[in-house]
């Protein structure tokens, strides 16, 4: 299992994007979190500015929707050209087809639960997705305690995958620094998104350089 990072730009600053776009070049993607202030309490970024960083961004697009009515909405994302687009299950009327018309317009496609939201109602759906974010935090704020309840939910999920022979990765997000990116790496996860462990250190290459170390040495354990 190889460990990937994804960096949240929720961490970064707003003003010099591209700049601190370029601070994560070695990174596998970039975490983009989009907050519409209903589904979460907190307001981010919309269509034109995830279109622009598309634009300049010298790694991949990961977005993470955290928004009402993901059915609309998701696909103009996908149709922008993004590696991926994660939806939250919650905010989903239709999932499956929501993914495959991620799929059918280019992306990968993500489905994500929050922390108290069980993952095995979904076990039947997970040939539809390519990543399943387990959120490890409540979505809709940076900067919160990884919480520990959800490893046992990153568990079972690695257990079905794993069951089911796909190559689905499983992604978390929130709280996650050196101290708790091994625990959630034990536990089956290989994305991980990682804001102020990230944009807080003054070599933020090389804070990601030593979170994807941790991972895959607590993966390979």
């Amino acid at each position: 299992m190889t460990c990937r990072i994804h960096p949240s730009i929720l961490s970064a600053d707003f003003v010099n994007l591209e700049a601190e776009l370029g601070r994560i070049a070695t990174a596998d993607a970039v975490h983009v979190d989009v907050m519409d202030n209903h589904f979460v309490p907190n307001l981010t970024l919309g269509l034109p500015v995830v279109e622009r960083i598309q634009a300049v961004s010298p790694v991949p697009l990961d977005a993470h929707l955290m928004i009402s009515d993901a059915d609309r909405w998701a696909p103009l994302y996908a149709d922008l050209g993004l590696a991926s687009v994660t939806f939250h299950a919650e905010a989903a009327i239709a999932p499956i087809k929501l993914a495959r018309e991620l799929r059918a317009r280019g992306s990968r496609a993500g489905m994500a639960l929050r922390p108290a939201t069980a993952v095995e109602p979904y076990l039947d759906m997970l040939a539809e997705l390519d990543m399943l974010l387990i959120m490890t935090v409540e979505p809709g704020f940076g900067g919160q305690a990884f919480l520990d309840v959800t490893l046992p939910k990153i568990r079972r999920a690695r257990e079905a995958v794993d069951g089911a022979g796909t190559n689905l990765a499983i992604q978390v997000d929130g709280g996650i620094s050196v101290s708790t990116i091994e625990r959630a790496a034990e536990a089956g996860a290989d994305v991980f998104v990682a804001g102020s462990a990230v944009y807080g250190a003054d070599d933020a290459a090389a804070a990601v350089e030593k979170l994807r170390a941790l991972a895959d040495g607590a993966a390979r354990a």
